[in-house]
């Protein structure tokens, strides 16, 4: 029998536990796994991506992005976080992953330290590794933020630093002073802060700050994804230092070429059109995490009301969740994030008003068994 030969860094790794629930769902199920709005793409967005069709804006475009998308990021970036990008710092990606993947890939040699929140977002570990890299994870305090004086102690002979504010999967905000904070400790210690802000436009309490404001030694990621509920679109971006985007741009050109075209001209539209309707889904997310949180605690679990995002990281016990996922509700498990969170479950509001409800109940069923 044929012996099939697959790297070690490949074997290592597992299928995401938040896909592995999402497609093993039953029909009935309530699905609160997937991070993924329950809204549909704005209409004047959908109408800019028909026009480009219609227009044959249908060929590959110039691998940094099209430059009208670039300069309506710039602007962006300039109006809403106080940031100077120029258009030819940035580079427009296939969703947020790939910017993560490429900035990995030009900046991680073999056996260097990659840190991040632990708990923290699925892909930053598995991305790390597959760029040769060694994924740390860096414990989070009592209000599930990133323990400062934890990460400066493993800051040190790390080269990067994956900070995500508004979390994943805590729904947790940084303070502008544990931004400003760990952005200075990093750059001091010779560490690039990856600034992951997907989540920005979907805070409750405080405010985003960018983690650039802070130090030179920065690459700032985003996407349309959750901004503009345009996750199946797979367009987002990065900006950072000439010196980096150029070296991103190389890894770029090879597994990527260019972001769809269609799509990048549908996120022009978003950015430059109305932006009534991301307020809107606030709001709505805002309505969804009250609810959820007032149930759970009615039920007696207590822990950190979230301030953006729109998930609750909850402590609800390995046999507890057992019981939710056997009565169809889809959660994802806290060892999914990271070995910091035994107990712990992720549970995404990204879903209608009944479905909460629905869930709510069975929550309840599953906890009186």
């Amino acid at each position: 029998m044929k012996e099939y030969r697959i790297a070690e860094r490949c074997l290592g790794i597992e299928i995401s536990g938040i896909r592995k629930l999402f497609e093993a769902a039953g029909p009935g199920s309530i699905n609160m796994g997937l991070g993924q709005p329950d809204f549909d793409t704005p209409e004047h967005i959908k109408e800019g991506a028909i026009r480009a069709i219609r227009e044959g804006k249908t060929g590959y475009t110039s691998n940094m992005g099209i430059p009208e998308l670039r300069e309506a990021l710039s602007a962006k970036f300039r109006s809403e976080n106080g940031l100077e990008y120029a258009p030819d710092q940035i580079i427009v990606t296939a969703g947020a992953s790939e910017a993560l993947h490429i900035i990995m890939h030009a900046m991680v040699e073999d056996g260097d330290r990659v840190l991040f929140a632990d708990p923290g977002f699925v892909s930053y570990g598995a991305l790390a590794i597959f760029a040769g890299g060694k994924p740390e994870g860096v414990p989070l305090d009592a209000n599930l933020c990133i323990d400062l004086e934890q990460a400066k102690a493993r800051l040190d002979g790390a080269r990067l630093f994956v900070l995500n504010s508004p979390g994943n999967p805590t729904g947790a905000v940084e303070t502008r002073e544990s931004v400003r904070a760990l952005v200075e400790y990093a750059n001091d210690a010779g560490v690039t802060v990856v600034s992951d802000e997907v989540y920005e436009h979907f805070i409750y309490e405080g405010k985003h700050w960018s983690a650039a404001r802070f130090g030179e030694d920065v690459i700032t990621v985003n996407a349309t994804s959750k901004t503009y509920a345009m996750t199946g679109w797979r367009l987002g971006y990065l900006a950072g230092p000439k010196e980096y985007t150029e070296q991103c741009l190389k890894v770029h050109q090879y597994v990527q070429a260019c972001a769809t075209s269609i799509s990048q001209y549908a996120a022009l539209t978003g950015y430059t059109g109305p932006q009534d309707c991301v307020g809107a889904m606030r709001e709505e997310y805002r309505w969804r995490r009250n609810y959820l949180y007032a149930a759970l605690k009615e039920m007696g679990i207590e822990f950190p009301l979230p301030g953006g995002a729109f998930y609750l990281f909850a402590p609800l016990g390995t046999d507890l969740i057992g019981r939710i996922l056997a009565k169809g509700v889809v959660i994802v498990p806290g060892e999914a994030f990271g070995c910091n969170a035994p107990g712990y479950a992720r549970m995404s509001y990204a879903a209608s008003r009944n479905d909460l409800q629905t869930a709510v109940e069975r929550i309840r069923a599953a906890q009186g068994e």
